[in-house]
């Protein structure tokens, strides 16, 4: 009866994919399946063999169902708007419109519908579909009312990383690729893989709803970085494709190996793949210390060289900001929340932070979740330099008290340009007093060291200048520029030295030195040409394209000088030429 049922009144449904696609912006996924966004709703129809849809006799039941394991009990269900019409120009089609509310889970869900006709009852699975966040629904707290904005920080599948140092910034393109075949499904993998560390359990799928938790859940799960003796260099990488897709392949096993680069790059894939606006930020001067939260040292020995200490100040950091109304805060419009997948060293070991709503780093609200001290401290730290001499006395040749996150830039836009987004995370120099009177920074005692006077003047001005932008395989052209204040001569006596620094700030092998005697006269002031050769530089290069070039004083002439200047080797492009051709059609279909 059943079988016989199911011939004479039910023939076919047509989830429309293409067309619910293409209003939900999620055609780039390709147009074969269902994906939809919460907040919106999607359209189907159904075909009934020999009859018309006759009200008194028929009803249809529908059920969506989503969880890790769709054969369980324990299926998370939450209720669906569903809406039933009829087609007029078809009698025998009915028009199903299903809305997902804008608190929807995302994921897979499975669609089922029953239909009860004359005392029979007919089940089928209609398909799967899935859903993601919606910035287009003002509901949704991942809204985000500019569309330009939505294009660039949801659909754009190309960026640029920014590297370097803030005197010399460079970029490089990076692939997203969030709406490459696969990506979608690997992206839902991560979060059932995630949700056991984060919360236990997943048998209820319930967080899921929340862009906050499952920030959160992805920040924890990108891969983290290490050595790279017997696997990819963390600069090989262009896309976040092949990484996604080598983790998903391997058994979710961690790829090796990444960077902050990376790292952050990824993971704004997988948050544009899920709906959540997201761009990578990158910040110069970073430090990083264990001990002091503001503040960090970095030491020299009397030839200049930089030693490798507890405290690192890396040259460039980046993380991921994205876009959400944090409901736990009481925001109701969405603003930027800082999210970094690097794995940095705390007075308790290494954690990724994230999400800190980015305008509380900037005031000082510290109290907020989640991890904006660590944020706040190392954008706003004091950086100092130490001589170690001979004796092993240490004595402070400079002290700055405004070094770190000098500039935190991102991509524009529309545009290959980059955009300066410093005022979004601290004030301007002098106007610390407008957020450092929150009452739980507990930073009084630290306060103390940024009000420091710079170190005494040794009537001595002196700078390291740039005379080329050296490209990879040429020599690094240096002015030296020593001035006397003073109306006595000066006779001083400086060690120089080269060396490559990685661009989280370990200092590598030292591989140029040198030394020379300079008389400066009453108010004189010099220019001495310095080079420092690629045969010199080349052998040590490596993946690491920046050096460090120091000038110390010689502790006999009586003077504590240093001056620094960290440099950058710009890789030459790679230009692809192809040669015009001629090329001929053929038609086959009568080969």
């Amino acid at each position: 009866v059943a079988q016989l049922y199911k011939s004479k009144h039910y023939t076919n449904v047509d989830l429309n994919c293409p067309s619910n696609c293409q209003i939900h912006n999620t055609h780039f996924f390709g147009t074969d399946r269902q994906i939809i966004r919460r907040g919106q709703a999607f359209n189907f129809y159904a075909s009934f063999h020999n009859r018309e849809w006759d009200d008194s006799v028929d009803q249809a039941t529908f059920t969506v169902e989503t969880g890790s394991h769709f054969q369980n009990l324990c299926r998370f269900s939450q209720s669906f708007s569903v809406i039933a019409s009829y087609k007029t120009h078809q009698p025998k089609c009915i028009n199903i419109s299903v809305f997902p509310p804008s608190n929807a889970c995302l994921g897979r869900y499975i669609l089922n519908m029953q239909i009860t006709s004359c005392g029979h009852t007919y089940q089928r699975c209609l398909g799967d579909f899935y859903v993601l966040f919606n910035p287009w629904c003002a509901d949704d707290p991942v809204y985000l009312d500019n569309q330009a904005q939505r294009e660039e920080y949801i659909l754009n599948e190309h960026g640029i990383l920014y590297e370097g140092v803030h005197k010399h910034i460079t970029s490089r393109p990076w692939h997203f690729g969030q709406f490459e075949d696969g990506i979608l499904d690997i992206c839902l993998k991560i979060l059932d893989m995630g949700a056991s560390y984060h919360h236990g359990s997943d048998r209820d799928h319930c967080w899921r709803n929340d862009p906050v938790h499952v920030s959160m859940v992805v920040n924890h799960m990108i891969p983290e970085n290490n050595d790279y003796l017997k696997g990819t260099k963390p600069f090989s990488w262009n896309g976040s494709v092949p990484i996604l897709q080598q983790w998903y392949n391997g058994r979710c096993r961690p790829v090796r190996y990444g960077y902050c680069g990376s790292l952050a790059s990824v993971m704004c894939t997988v948050m544009r793949c899920l709906g959540i606006p997201s761009r990578v930020v990158t910040n110069f001067c970073f430090p990083c210390s264990n001990e002091n939260p503001l503040g960090i040292n970095e030491i020299f020995d009397c030839t200049g060289k930089n030693l490798c200490g507890k405290d690192k100040l890396w040259r460039y950091h980046c993380w991921n900001e994205s876009w959400m109304a944090r409901r736990d805060l009481n925001q109701c419009c969405g603003d930027w929340q800082c999210l970094d997948p690097t794995p940095l060293e705390t007075g308790r070991g290494s954690a990724c932070s994230g999400p800190t709503w980015v305008r509380s780093i900037r005031e000082g609200d510290l109290d907020l979740d989640y991890d904006g001290h660590y944020m706040f401290s190392r954008l706003n730290s004091n950086y100092a330099g130490w001589l170690s001499q001979n004796n092993a006395k240490k004595t402070k040749v400079f002290c700055d008290a405004w070094p770190c996150g000098q500039q935190l830039i991102t991509k524009s836009v529309g545009s290959e340009q980059f955009e300066d987004i410093t005022g979004n995370y601290k004030y301007e120099l002098g106007m610390m007093k407008w957020y450092c009177n929150a009452s739980n920074c507990h930073i009084d005692r630290e306060l103390s060291s940024l009000k420091n006077p710079f170190l005494s003047d040794s009537g001595i001005n002196t700078r390291l200048k740039m005379a080329n932008c050296p490209m990879y395989g040429e020599d690094v052209q240096l002015h030296w520029l020593l001035e006397n204040l003073r109306s006595e001569p000066k006779n001083l006596k400086f060690n120089l030295c080269a060396q490559i620094i990685t661009y989280n700030g370990c200092p590598m092998d030292q591989f140029w030195k040198d030394s020379v005697t300079v008389a400066l006269g009453p108010r004189e002031v010099k220019k001495i040409p310095l080079c420092v050769s690629y045969s010199q530089y080349g052998p040590y290069l490596s993946d690491h394209n920046i050096m460090k070039v120091v000038a110390v004083s010689d502790s006999e002439c009586g003077e504590v000088l240093m001056v620094s200047r960290d440099i950058v080797i710009n890789r030459p492009p790679v230009i692809v030429k192809v040669k015009s051709f001629n090329c001929e059609l053929c038609d086959l279909r009568n080969v």
